[in-house]
């Protein structure tokens, strides 16, 4: 296993994983490796990040990380003001204590036909010192989820922090049952158990309740929101809150309907993708771009479920964490690398699996749960319109909040045996993936990004 469940579950800001959060790291690790020695810095943004770069807002983050800010602290209305600052004076505190030049058309640059080869999603910053002797260049690479890898990393399958030394060590969806069926454990006792191999039990509870915490509070400001149209041009309103204006009126008159818990689970969805839009605060779950599903799923246990229990919160997010820890090591959770099946389709699963655990299942159940919430978004593509995380992204969590759910209704009618393995499914998005053409990897040079006009 390589990734963590701290690792898969980060608090940051939208609307981005790989196009905000990740380039903010990059740039934030650069200004420190240069602080003091720099007068000028210069930024190459490549593939992905170089086309659809300006609608996720990937300008904004490099702008913020040499100013020293790092998604999980940043303000969003605070980095409003910085950003708006550098702009105006064509000056920049790097690293947040050191005033140098930034002339953002000659300093940040979007090189949309070149591509690096190991991930479309690469940036290259260098330093020039006062008399324009170029210091330090370094290539970074943003894999998905916030996650980012320097140049000396690529020969790597994760980011340094990801391998750590466990109980349960387990590599495929195949060996996770197997674990499972030898210690008598379950996928989340596991999981729970691989953490405590670096933290105390009361830390880990703690840290699941920070991330528990910040979905929900994510959902609620959704819903509460007074900004009526998302940022970026295409005039997309905000649903959310009058969404959840009509539910209440029609409270009584939905005990009559017993669909109405999907226009719940449709709300919030929809309200936390649209505070990722806004460049709010969200939780990779694993993506930005997929952050709604697993918060949905989660509330739905927590408001439907017969006995819901905070053992049950804890299970949920701990076993979609080892099902995403499975799809980063074996295929891909980045859009620009195998399309929104790794985000979306990656995130359907996670929560379905999760779900299933909250919900008492087995981990035979659980896999399947996973293997079915993967199954059936294979070959979803990743063309934003305007290269915003907008349309068709917030509705897609709608859709796979409720996939999700009916995954794991699905599996939990079953003993757990099927025909198509997690492995398999797994195995088959990675190469989907790799078939899938550069246009549907969220280039926005395909797909609903060419067939719709953005006026």
């Amino acid at each position: 296993m390589t990734t963590s469940t701290f690792d898969l579950f980060k608090i940051g800001v939208g609307p981005s994983s790989s196009h905000t959060m990740g380039p903010m790291v990059a740039a934030a690790d650069f200004a420190t490796r240069v602080l003091g020695r720099a007068s000028r810095i210069e930024v190459s943004l490549f593939g992905s990040l170089a086309l659809t770069g300006k609608g996720h807002a990937t300008d904004h983050a490099i702008l913020l990380g040499l100013s020293g800010q790092i998604p999980a602290t940043s303000d969003p209305d605070a980095a409003d003001l910085i950003v708006a600052k550098i702009r105006g004076t064509g000056r920049l505190m790097l690293g947040g204590t050191h005033d140098i030049a930034f002339d953002e058309p000659r300093d940040l640059l979007f090189k949309q036909r070149e591509r690096l080869d190991y991930h479309s999603n690469a940036m290259t910053f260098i330093a020039f010192d006062v008399g324009g002797a170029e210091i330090a260049r370094r290539t970074y690479y943003s894999v998905g989820g916030g996650a980012v890898l320097d140049e000396d990393q690529t020969d790597r399958n994760a980011p340094a922090e990801g391998g750590w030394d466990v109980p349960h060590v387990f590599h495929s969806g195949d060996q996770l049952l197997e674990r499972a069926q030898a210690t008598g454990k379950s996928i989340a006792q596991m999981m729970r158990e691989n953490e405590e191999a670096s933290l105390a039990p009361e830390e880990v509870s703690r840290r699941l309740a920070t991330i528990h915490d910040a979905m929900a509070a994510c959902i609620d400001r959704g819903i509460r929101s007074d900004q009526a149209e998302l940022p970026g041009g295409l005039r997309v309103k905000r649903r959310a809150p009058c969404i959840h204006r009509t539910l209440l009126v029609r409270q009584e008159r939905a005990l009559a309907d017993p669909l109405t818990i999907i226009d719940w689970i449709n709300l919030w969805a929809l309200a936390v993708n649209e505070e990722n839009a806004a460049g709010g605060k969200v939780v990779t779950a694993p993506t930005n771009g997929a952050a709604g599903i697993v918060p949905a799923v989660l509330r739905y246990y927590e408001r439907c479920a017969p006995a819901p229990s905070q053992r049950g919160i804890e299970d949920f997010l701990l076993t979609a964490a080892a099902i995403g820890s499975l799809f980063k090591e074996n295929a891909s959770i980045s859009g620009a690398e195998v399309g929104c099946q790794g985000e979306v389709g990656v995130a359907c699963s996670m929560a379905a699996a999760g779900l299933a655990a909250a919900m008492g299942a087995t981990p035979g159940q659980i896999e399947n749960a996973a293997e079915i919430g993967m199954e059936h978004n294979l070959g979803l593509t990743c063309d934003p319109v305007g290269g915003l995380v907008q349309v068709p992204c917030i509705e897609r969590n709608a859709v796979g909040s409720v996939k999700a759910i009916e995954a794991t209704r699905l599996a939990m009618l079953g003993d757990g045996t099927h025909r198509v393995s997690l492995d398999q499914v797994i195995e088959t998005m990675r190469k989907t993936g790799l078939d899938m053409s550069e246009r549907y990897k969220e280039t926005s040079l395909g797909g609903l990004a060419v067939n719709v006009v953005e006026c």
